[in-house]
C-alpha cells in the first residue's frame, strides 16, 4: 500500500492550474483565486493619522513641571487641521490626519479638560502622562503603499482579502475561472432524502457532503446524481461528465466486487490507476482520466474515485481531492497547518495504517476523542472540529502531544 505522502507525490504533479481568467467586481470575488498580483492604487492610510480619540501635541512642549496646553483647534476624521502652534494641543479624533508639527497623540483617557479663566468653554487640557514621540500615530502607507503588491497571485479570496482590495482602491479583480467538477454517486442501495427507502436502502449522505466541500473550495460543481450499478450507465455518466469539466469525482464502486463498475468503466473511457493507501479510514482511491471525445486530440478530464463509506469518502476528499483542486485553481496555499496539542484520551489499539482520528478541542485546551471512530459514523466528523494525524503503529497515551489539523484548514 502507498503511504498518504506517496499517493500525493504521485497525484499532485498532474494538476496544472486552469488558464482562463475573468474580471469580476471586487464584491463578487468571494471564494475566487486571484490570477495576478494586486498592487495598491493608493497609500493606506493616505496621511499620518490618529489611532485614538485624544489630543495631538508636540512632546517638546511638555515637561514634568508643566503639563497644561491650550486647545487651539478641533480635527475630526475627514478634515485636515492647521499646523500646530507652540504650547498648543489639537483636539483630534480617530482617523483624522495629524497636523503639521505634532509628533504624538495623547488618548483622551489620559487627559483632563480645564475651565477657562472667564468661565467660558474649556480651552486648556491637562496631560496626565508624558507621551513618547510617535505614540498612537498611524503612519502614511504603513498598511499599503501605492504601487506595491498587496495580494499575490494564487491567493484565495476571503472576506478580509476583499477588504484589502477595496482599501487598495480596486473595483474589479482578475481571478481564475472556477474549477468545474462533476460528481456522481454509485450504488443501487442509495436514495435521496425525501424518497421512500426500499428494503436495504440508505440515504445518500455523500452527495450533500462532497458537493458542499466543492462549494466551500470555490468550485463550480455539477451534480449528476445517483448512477445505477451497471457498467453501461457508469460509462455513459463518465462520457457526459467529461465534456465540460476539469475533474470528475465519484463515491463508491472503487473496490473489486462484482457490482463495483468504476474501474472497468474508466478503463473503457480513458485510463485508471487504483491505489490502496495505508490510511484509516479510507484505503481505496482511484485516479485517472476520461477522454473528452473519441480520440486523443480531444483531451482528457481528470478522474478521482472515492470510497463509499461516509467518513472514508469525506476524509479522502480532504486529504487528496482538496490539494488537487487547489492546484487546478492556481492556489499557493495547499498545505493545511498542523498544530501540536495535548491528547486528553488514550488510543492504545494502534493500527498499521496512518489513522486520522476525529477529535474536538476541549475547554482545557486539549483534544477529546469521539467514542466511535468507524468509517460509517459521519456524526464523528460533525461532532469534531478536526483530525489527529496518528502515524502507523503508534498508540496515543493521555497527555501525549499529537498533530492536530482543524477542519477549518481543510474546507477552504
Amino acid at each position: 500500500m502507498l503511504t498518504a505522502q506517496e499517493a500525493l507525490d504521485h497525484l499532485l504533479p498532474h494538476a496544472q492550474a486552469v488558464d482562463e481568467v475573468e474580471r469580476v467586481a471586487t464584491q463578487a470575488a468571494l471564494g475566487r483565486v486571484l490570477a495576478e498580483d494586486l498592487a495598491s492604487l493608493v497609500d493606506v492610510p493616505p496621511l499620518d493619522n490618529s489611532s485614538m480619540d485624544g489630543y495631538a501635541i508636540r512632546c517638546a512642549d511638555l515637561s514634568a513641571a508643566d503639563m497644561t496646553l491650550q486647545v487651539g483647534q478641533r480635527i475630526p476624521a475627514g478634515s485636515v487641521g492647521q499646523a500646530l502652534q507652540a504650547r498648543q494641543a489639537a483636539r483630534i479624533f480617530t482617523g483624522a490626519p495629524i497636523p503639521a508639527g505634532a509628533d504624538a497623540i495623547v488618548m483622551q483617557e489620559d487627559t483632563s479638560l480645564l475651565a477657562s479663566e472667564n468661565a467660558g468653554p474649556a480651552d486648556r487640557v491637562l496631560i496626565n502622562h508624558l507621551p513618547s514621540s510617535g505614540q498612537w500615530i498611524r503612519r502614511r502607507g504603513e498598511d499599503l503603499m501605492a504601487g506595491k503588491v498587496a495580494l499575490t497571485a494564487g491567493t484565495f479570496l476571503r472576506p478580509q482579502e476583499l477588504g484589502v482590495a477595496a482599501s487598495a482602491g480596486l473595483t474589479h479583480l482578475m481571478v481564475k475561472r472556477r474549477v468545474r467538477v462533476a460528481a456522481f454517486f454509485t450504488g443501487d442501495e442509495l436514495a435521496l432524502p425525501g424518497e421512500p427507502l426500499k428494503p436495504g436502502g440508505i440515504y445518500n449522505s455523500n452527495r450533500d457532503t462532497l458537493l458542499a466541500c466543492l462549494r466551500s473550495l470555490g468550485c463550480a460543481p455539477t451534480d449528476l446524481g445517483i448512477v445505477p450499478d451497471r457498467l453501461d450507465t457508469t460509462r455513459a455518466a463518465l462520457r457526459a461528465a467529461s465534456a465540460n469539466h476539469d475533474l470528475i469525482i465519484t463515491s463508491g464502486g472503487v473496490s473489486v466486487g462484482e457490482e463495483d463498475h468504476i474501474k472497468p468503466a474508466v478503463n473503457a473511457e480513458g485510463r485508471l490507476d487504483l491505489w490502496q493507501i495505508a490510511i484509516k479510514p479510507g484505503k481505496p482511491l482511484a485516479f485517472g482520466a476520461v477522454r473528452k471525445g473519441t480520440d486523443a486530440a480531444s483531451g482528457e478530464t481528470w478522474f478521482m474515485g472515492l470510497p463509499g463509506n461516509p467518513v472514508s469518502s469525506f476524509l479522502t476528499f480532504l486529504l487528496f481531492v482538496r490539494p488537487f483542486i487547489l492546484l487546478l485553481q492556481g492556489r499557493n496555499d495547499i498545505n493545511p497547518h498542523r498544530y501540536f496539542m495535548r491528547a486528553d484520551f488514550d488510543w492504545l489499539r494502534a493500527d498499521r495504517r496512518n489513522e486520522f482520528l476525529r477529535v474536538k478541542v476541549n475547554p482545557a485546551g486539549g483534544l477529546d476523542l469521539f467514542s466511535n471512530q468507524s468509517s460509517g459514523v459521519l456524526t464523528s466528523a460533525s461532532w469534531g472540529d478536526g483530525l489527529v494525524d496518528c502515524p502507523p503503529n503508534q498508540p496515543i497515551q493521555r497527555g501525549a502531544m499529537v498533530a492536530y489539523i482543524p477542519f477549518s484548514e481543510l474546507l477552504s
